[in-house]
């Protein structure tokens, strides 16, 4: 199994949990929007994350929750670019993942200094993304979505939703690993396209997607699965994020991708005494 990603030529090690750290620019998305809109804010969040021990930063500038506004590659790129040259001039060593899927910004960020292309369309959106991340040769976080962040919700329908992502996965690697993508990463996309009952019953099955043989990544943080379930709102849910997190890395799970970064790591601590 695949558990070490190329980073600027340094190798991460997968095979004990890592943190993602999230870092949306956007005025829109579903906890934290707007709250990032200047260089003051942006660094301080940045640092606050990297001191807690996030790993990585994933920066993202288009809101991709349920009925979100869509906007144009150029509105993204005006958004996305100064802030990775922003965080990559500031932190020397700074591990910098961009959420999106356009081939474009990819190409562009990575440029300005990002390391890692998260998409959460898994190359479905944008049909020069994969030959965008073989020429790039960065590690690539593909994630399972049905339809577009604008009517996913409306597309939560499969037969066996197990079986059927997990082909979804087998067949976009072998694409990517046909075009000489090295790192790869998969992400099952809790909460796009997918019911409530769906994204618990893939939360329960996680470790079967360990016969793809690369790492997971998790995003689990705050999502509508958690506190609509307990009847509550995003802010109020973060001990629910840390009790799915812990359910995740019992399952398998390789990066946590989180707004609470303090506790994401609490969380790794405590699982890997327990399977010492």
């Amino acid at each position: 199994m695949a558990l070490t990603i190329n980073c600027k030529g340094e190798l991460i090690d997968l095979s004990s949990p890592k943190v993602m750290g999230i870092l949306n620019i956007t005025p829109d998305s579903f906890y934290d929007g707007g709250n990032y809109t200047n260089d003051t804010t942006i660094l301080h969040q940045a640092e606050k994350m990297l001191t807690e021990g996030a790993t990585f930063i994933d920066v993202g500038a288009y809101s991709s929750r349920p009925e979100a506004i869509h906007i144009n590659e150029e509105e993204e790129l005006k958004r996305i670019v100064p802030v990775i040259e922003l965080l990559a001039h500031k932190f020397d060593d700074i591990l910098i993942s961009v959420d999106t899927f356009r081939s474009t910004v990819a190409r562009e960020t990575v440029e300005a200094g990002a390391c890692i292309v998260n998409d959460i369309s898994g190359g479905s959106l944008d049909k020069n993304m994969f030959t965008t991340i073989a020429e790039l040769q960065v590690p690539y976080i593909l994630m399972h979505m049905k339809g577009t962040p604008q009517n996913m919700q409306k597309q939560a329908e499969y037969d066996d939703i197990l079986h059927e992502i997990i082909y979804f996965f087998s067949e976009k690697i072998a694409e990517l690993r046909a075009l000489k993508v090295n790192d790869i990463i998969i992400d099952i996309g809790f909460g796009f396209g997918k019911t409530i009952d769906h994204n618990y019953r893939l939360l329960k099955n996680l470790d079967l997607f360990k016969t793809l043989e690369l790492p997971i990544l998790t995003g689990l943080s705050r999502k509508s699965m958690l506190y609509k379930l307990l009847e509550t709102t995003p802010e109020n849910a973060l001990n629910a994020t840390t009790s799915a997190n812990t359910i995740a890395l019992l399952n398998g799970t390789n990066i946590l991708r989180v707004h609470d970064v303090k506790e994401a790591i609490e969380t790794i601590k405590i699982v890997e005494m327990t399977n010492k």
